[in-house]
């Protein structure tokens, strides 16, 4: 639990460097089988939760430093682990982030750990780490930036909602009768996919997800297309719950990755994404299709609205000749 408000920031990482005592570690081979049991769950912390940062490009290392030490000072927040999932990167690059993390915030009392990752396989981001000891773990991507009251108040939704999906980010499945095929969408009033921008989740559904025989020939897709562990995840819950995710409001979120962003190497990235957007949905929608077929059942669920942290004047009223919401004061 966190009781001061000042934080001592301990790193960990999978290396050996001078001044810092590290032990050797690494993530899981793919096709180790070590299908152990689910941690009892009366044994998991349950006042806060653990993250799991997906990181690959060396580009965004400074971005990750920023965004890691962002959920570290969430009073929700157990532990960060940073998932290094590019195998190329030299270990110098990751022994200079550590150094970087812990001289930037000398005083944290949430430990931040570097794992890195046996490959770049995206099935690894939902891998039940033995080292995870709280019972909600969240899920998110080295690009998204929330702000620590948002993060916390996600949380206390999820504890009140411990077997959905929670997400600041959601799409939609659907069929279209014209092609006769699944497609992969945005809708205004309805969604049933929580992406791995932020995604909270109970720690067994890692379990279910990584050992889970009837989703082998699923997670063999995911590796194939490199692509789509978070629909699959959604599979997964939605399986077991009958259930679909809840929608989670915000106040702020940095989005460092989307494409409409202006300036720096988004404005140069953003011609290229915007032209593959069709191509992406249309990979996304081959997926929804393909995991449909294997499993043999669409188990999706839609859900509506959204959890919002406070409530507000509904009611517009003309002010200084215009119309705004009743409890707005305008200052002159």
């Amino acid at each position: 639990m966190k009781s001061m408000s000042v934080f001592s920031l301990h790193v960990i990482i999978i290396l050996s460097m001078p001044l810092f005592v590290f032990s050797l570690r690494s993530g899981p081979r793919p096709s180790d089988p070590c299908n152990r049991p689910p941690a009892d769950p009366r044994t998991l912390q349950t006042d806060q939760m653990t993250v799991l940062i997906n990181g690959y490009s060396e580009h965004r290392i400074p971005l990750l430093h920023s965004i890691a030490a962002t959920y570290a000072t969430a009073s929700s927040v157990a532990a960060v682990v940073i998932l290094w999932g590019n195998p190329s990167t030299p270990p110098q690059t990751l022994s200079d982030l550590s150094q970087n993390l812990s001289f930037s915030a000398a005083t944290s009392t949430t430990p931040i750990s570097i794992l890195r990752q046996p490959s770049s396989s995206l099935n690894l981001r939902f891998h039940p780490h033995q080292s995870i000891t709280t019972r909600a773990v969240l899920i998110c991507d080295d690009d998204i930036e929330p702000d620590p009251e948002s993060i916390t108040f996600a949380f206390n939704v999820w504890k009140s909602n411990p077997d959905r999906l929670i997400g600041f980010f959601v799409r939609s499945h659907n069929y279209d009768l014209t092609q006769k095929s699944w497609i992969y969408t945005m809708e205004n009033q309805k969604y049933s996919i929580v992406l791995t921008k932020f995604m909270i989740l109970n720690l067994r559904y890692l379990h279910e997800y990584t050992y889970n025989e009837e989703y082998t020939k699923l997670r063999a897709k995911v590796e194939e297309k490199n692509n789509c562990e978070d629909i699959l995840m959604n599979f997964v819950v939605a399986e077991e719950v009958k259930k679909g995710p809840i929608l989670v409001g915000a106040k702020r979120v940095r989005d460092w990755g989307d494409a409409r962003n202006e300036g720096g190497e988004m404005k140069e990235r953003e011609v290229g994404l915007s032209s593959r957007k069709g191509e992406h949905r249309k990979r996304r929608g081959e997926c929804i299709a393909e995991f449909h077929g294997l499993l043999g059942k669409m188990p999706l669920k839609y859900n509506y609205g959204k959890v919002m942290d406070s409530i507000g004047e509904q009611g517009l009223c003309e002010k200084g000749g215009k119309l705004v919401y009743c409890d707005r004061q305008l200052f002159r």
